[in-house]
């Protein structure tokens, strides 16, 4: 949806300017934004009264999504400003106001090799069945990392890419590839819905936006068993952490059937998390990946989700990259800072062996 209000406009500008990731509004606040990941107000602008939020939501929401903003008190939508660019908002409810968060997407899908994570991460996108899962907190950039995955086979290979998304963030136009995409409320009615349908269009390659309820994981997982290369993202830090959240996600009675699934089709796990640079402005990936061979598949299998770190720890040959040691290879490079590290890292004494090694 094009908006055209001019003094919204005038902000995302300036945010855009300021090289900002985010802008939030807020009644009784000026308008914020995040900029090598701080916060801090946006020029000279005055607090923004909830009539003032309330005109920016009327020109970025369409009736179907006011209904629904006005029942859950809360709304995921993207939308694009011409000669600016794409974002993505969520406005919710907050003290009987409305508040909105925005993240500024790239106008270009970037490539995988200037992310700064691995390149052995591009062997996934010529699998023909498998799954393989973008782990962090919001805001770490796996949407980021998806697109490209996908814009790399949409560059590569004459398939049926299918995107399920709440809500679409990055536009794919049709290269090699076919590239449908559907957003949740627009084109469907749930992730779970949308998945299952897609199953009967004929995709060669899945993208789920989120592994956000059991259900929906089960269907991914029987489609990836099915002969489908699934991506999606899930809200963990660290590869071990992701297994154990989807087996998690299920009764105790799914839950050595979960377990067997996942063993059979995970090819793969990216763990990442953004941190401000110390050399410099801007923000740097430090990321985690683990490459799924047979000691893993028979980990997960045997619910010893433990000992994952360990195959990671030495399976650099096969290009995987544990946290610890890039976060730890970024510090010994100048790139971030060793107090940002530390508040980042998981194992600490792991991080500190690595360290050392310089």
């Amino acid at each position: 949806m094009l908006i055209s209000t001019d003094y919204f406009t005038t902000l995302l500008k300036t945010a855009n300017e300021e090289n900002a990731t985010d802008l939030h509004m807020c009644t009784g606040s000026r308008p914020l934004i995040r900029v090598n990941g701080k916060l801090r107000a946006l020029g000279q602008t005055i607090k923004s009264t909830s009539s003032d939020i309330d005109t920016i939501i009327d020109n970025l929401v369409n009736l179907r999504q006011r209904k629904k903003l006005e029942a859950d008190r809360v709304l995921d939508i993207s939308f694009s400003v011409r000669g600016l660019g794409r974002y993505r908002a969520n406005i919710y409810s907050q003290r009987g106001t409305y508040a909105i968060a925005i993240r500024m997407l790239p106008s270009d899908i970037p490539r995988l090799e200037d992310l700064g994570l691995p390149l052995s991460m591009e062997r996934f996108t010529s699998k023909a069945s498998g799954l393989f899962l973008t782990a962090g907190s919001t805001g770490s950039g796996k949407s980021t990392t998806l697109a490209s995955l996908i814009d790399m086979i949409n560059r590569n290979f004459h398939y049926h890419i299918l995107t399920i998304e709440d809500p679409i963030e990055y536009l794919h136009q049709h290269n090699k590839s076919l590239v449908t995409q559907r957003e949740i409320g627009e084109d469907a009615d749930s992730f779970a819905s949308a998945l299952r349908a897609a199953l009967r269009e004929d995709p060669d390659v899945i993208l789920v936006g989120e592994m956000r309820d059991p259900e929906t994981i089960a269907i991914a997982l029987t489609a990836a068993e099915t002969g489908h290369m699934v991506f999606s993202s899930i809200h963990t830090i660290g590869a071990a952490k992701s297994i154990d959240r989807i087996i998690d996600g299920f009764a105790p009675e799914q839950q050595s059937q979960i377990r067997t699934q996942l063993a059979t089709v995970l090819e793969g796990v990216v763990s990442q998390q953004l941190i401000p640079r110390a050399d410099g402005p801007g923000l740097v990936v430090a990321s985690e990946l683990m490459i799924v061979n047979t000691a893993i598949r028979n980990l997960i299998r045997e619910g010893k989700h433990y000992q994952v770190n360990n195959i990671i720890q030495t399976g650099q040959s096969q290009g995987m990259q544990l946290m610890e040691a890039n976060l730890a290879h970024l510090v010994n490079s100048g790139v971030i800072s060793l107090e940002d590290a530390i508040l980042r890292t998981q194992d600490q004494q792991l991080f500190k062996r690595f360290l050392n090694r310089r």
